[in-house]
């Protein structure tokens, strides 16, 4: 492709839109456009590599006997309804676009396809001579995302390969789980990525296991923890850890003490002069069901921890039964404003203890009477510990549980796992910590689909079972951006041969050069033929504008046709190590071919 025919304009400042340097240089290289809040074009150059990642993307599938097909984007209402997600999705979460046609049907714009796929497999998978099988589309999903930011990473409308297998049993799940899993390793090393896979929690989607592919770059939304034997990763929703051990308690008598203006974990440990170890603190939560009722949650914690909330949420979600409901539309902390609506007094933030009376939550329809009380782990086995009296200005030293306080029967691990906490498989071991970007999620989603909406197979004995699912997710453009993020310098992007848009830029410096254009037409023409993907910079622009460009749009390798021609030579930079050399024009074919062959081979 000729520069001087191509849709190409680049940016010298970083658009104010942008917050990442991913961002900033894909809007400022001519990869993308803005069109809309989270709604971007992806020009020519941003297309190949996208093309690319899906090729790679496409390839490891088939490899592992995936099935490729096209479902449909708009989707009906009613099938989220038979799964018990159509609520979730267009109130709780919100995430999915919405809509009435002229017949006052609704229908959704798909952020994924379990429901879909789903009624698929009902209506033509009947026996289990038809399983395993294992369905992949590539294609574009939305999202109605509150606060699109970052680009392609958390954009409304984005490419998506999104795969889902059925099963006649958790065992053979199990086999194309490994498959998968291996296949995204596959995909990520060959786009030429650092990573590291991680336990994840399956949130929305649901199943009894999942694992996070991340791409390792400081400006990662995501937090992950691991430990350097290599043998744990998790992310900071699903981490488990080992926390430090409580000093021991100098509080040997039980008594309420006058404790004024303590009404944080910092002020309190200021004024008796104690470890946050020492301290239980009690936290109120509001959660609302799908069936309209709000129960009032207090959990009790170590006073050095935080709560984790989607633990607590995977917790609470298991109650949504006792409160006629199926799912969880909200879940945050109590706050005074909250609390008008619902507290028959004010309550005495800052001092609460485990046993706040159930009498605090007024009687009516949409609260559950009384509190639904968890404790954590953490606070189980703590002596003559602190914590408040539901007094205003005292607290509780010296407690006990089953003395001053009856222990709760609810005992969870509901704490945010923090970095040099032990691991649980080593107490050697601590957790570490670095920043990710999930471009891949792979789930064990179990019968939760098929048993809602009535898929099922028939056996070898006869007997009707519902299909056993896994579904398997890997983000095209933010992998290319997350590329992007990992890959780059203070001049602009540094691609990875694999996926870059192409392997060779030549660059003239001077178009009224003849001797320049001869050799540099030439050079592109016979790179082309040998299967160098090569773009030809024959604008008629300066020498400096075109450096700045090939540098800023990440070209793995650019030759230039300069002063070194006089010589029989030009010049080949290579954009990763800016390693410059002059080259003899008849090695450079061979050359140039064998370099992005090698370099493409070590990624796979």
């Amino acid at each position: 492709m000729r520069l001087s025919q191509m849709l190409f304009v680049t940016l010298r400042e970083d658009p104010a839109e942008a917050e990442i340097p991913s961002h900033k240089l894909l809007l400022r290289a001519g990869y993308i456009r803005r069109i809309g809040s989270g709604i971007y074009t992806y020009l020519p150059l941003m297309w190949r590599v996208l093309q690319k990642v899906s090729q790679i993307v496409r390839e490891e599938m088939n490899l592992v006997n995936a099935q490729e097909c096209l479902l449909p984007q708009l989707q009906p209402a009613d099938l989220w309804r038979e799964s018990g997600r159509w609520e979730t999705y267009t109130k709780a979460e919100g995430i999915m676009f919405s809509l009435i046609d002229r017949r006052q049907t609704e229908l959704g714009l798909g952020p994924t396809h379990e429901e879909v796929i789903t009624t698929l497999a009902k209506d033509m998978i009947h026996s289990y001579r038809q399983l395993p099988v294992n369905l992949y589309q590539i294609q574009t999903k939305f999202r109605d995302e509150i606060r699109p930011r970052f680009g392609l990473m958390r954009g409304r409308e984005f490419i998506m390969k999104d795969a889902y297998s059925f099963h006649t049993s958790r065992e053979s799940l199990q086999e194309t789980y490994e498959a998968m899993d291996q296949a995204y390793r596959n995909i990520i090393r060959r786009c030429g990525l650092a990573f590291r896979a991680v336990q994840a929690d399956s949130g929305v989607i649901g199943g009894s296991a999942s694992q996070e592919f991340m791409i390792l770059a400081e400006a990662g939304e995501d937090k992950i923890f691991y430990t350097e034997d290599g043998k744990y990763a998790a992310n900071v929703e699903k981490a488990v850890s080992l926390p430090p051990d409580a000093e021991k308690s100098p509080f040997i008598k039980s008594e309420i003490r006058e404790t004024p203006a303590t009404d944080t974990i910092e002020k309190l440990c200021k004024f008796l002069k104690c470890s946050p170890t020492l301290i239980v603190k009690n936290v109120l939560y509001e959660v609302l069901y799908d069936s309209g009722k709000t129960v009032i949650v207090l959990v009790a914690i170590r006073g050095d921890h935080d709560i984790n909330e989607v633990k607590l949420k995977n917790e609470l979600a298991i109650f949504a039964p006792q409160y006629q409901g199926s799912a969880i539309l909200d879940l945050g902390t109590s706050n005074k404003i909250s609390q008008q609506k619902w507290a028959t007094k004010p309550l005495p933030l800052g001092y609460i203890a485990p046993d706040l009376e159930d009498n605090y939550i007024n009687s009516s329809k949409d609260y559950a009477p009384g509190f639904l009380r968890i404790v954590d782990k953490t606070v189980i086995d703590l002596k003559n510990f602190i914590t408040g009296t539901n007094k205003n200005g005292y607290h509780q030293i010296g407690a006990n549980w089953d003395k001053e306080f009856k222990l709760p029967k609810l005992v969870v691990d509901v704490r945010t796992a923090m970095v040099g906490d032990r691991a649980v498989h080593d107490t050697k071991q601590t957790l570490k910590t670095a920043r990710g970007i999930e471009v891949g999620h792979i789930f064990q989603l179990g019968t939760k689909y098929s048993r809602a909406m009535g898929a099922t197979f028939t056996n070898e004995k006869g007997e009707e079972q519902p299909l056993v699912m896994g579904c398997y997710g890997v983000g095209v453009s933010r992998l290319a951006q997350a590329a992007v993020e990992q890959f780059y310098d203070k001049d602009g992007i540094v691609w990875p041969i694999g996926i870059a848009p192409y392997h060779v830029v030549v660059v003239i410096p001077n178009i009224n050069d003849s001797k320049q254009i001869e050799v540099a037409e030439e050079l592109y023409n016979k790179l082309n033929q040998a299967g160098v993907e090569t773009l030809l910079d024959d604008r008629d622009e300066r020498a400096g504008v075109k450096f700045k460009d090939a540098e800023l749009i990440g070209i793995p390798y650019r030759i230039v046709t300069g002063r070194s021609l006089k010589s029989g030579k030009v010049e080949v930079v290579e954009r990763a190590r800016r390693n410059s050399r002059e080259m003899a024009i008849e090695e450079v074919v061979a050359t140039l071919k064998q370099w992005v062959t090698k370099i493409g081979t070590q990624s796979q």
